[in-house]
């Protein structure tokens, strides 16, 4: 379960970033972009989150994730697809290789939903 160790590597992110404030910020949620093309499982990642964030200065933190399609493009027919993921990674029309993906593997944190003394931001 990779989603683990990406979890951990999150909150260590956050973790820094949240040290780094002049004045410790309260975390509403975390808002992160995940393609579906990185093999990220949203419910396994969101659940590895809540477990891991127990006692730390992230308990009570929503996790909120946002899913990109994984989206091809064809040079030869200059057109995007939509790859079926485990099934299919060539273009429909022309059966070239999928070489140039568009979207889908993103895996980022987007922003932090934080407030300070009340100022939302």
């Amino acid at each position: 379960m990779h989603e683990t160790d990406m979890t951990k590597a999150l909150i260590m992110t956050v973790r820094d970033w949240y040290v780094s404030q002049p004045t410790p910020p309260t975390i509403e949620a975390i808002h992160l972009v995940v393609g579906r093309f990185t093999c990220v499982e949203p419910a396994s990642l969101e659940f590895a989150f809540m477990a891991q964030i127990q006692k730390t200065f992230l308990e009570g933190v929503r996790l909120v994730i946002r899913e990109t399609p994984l989206i091809a493009f064809c040079g030869d027919c200059d057109r995007s697809y939509h790859p079926q993921i485990g099934l299919q990674y060539t273009c429909p029309t022309c059966g070239n290789p999928m070489e140039d993906i568009r979207s889908g593997r993103e895996l980022k944190i987007e922003r932090i939903e934080y407030s300070l003394e009340g100022a939302k931001v």
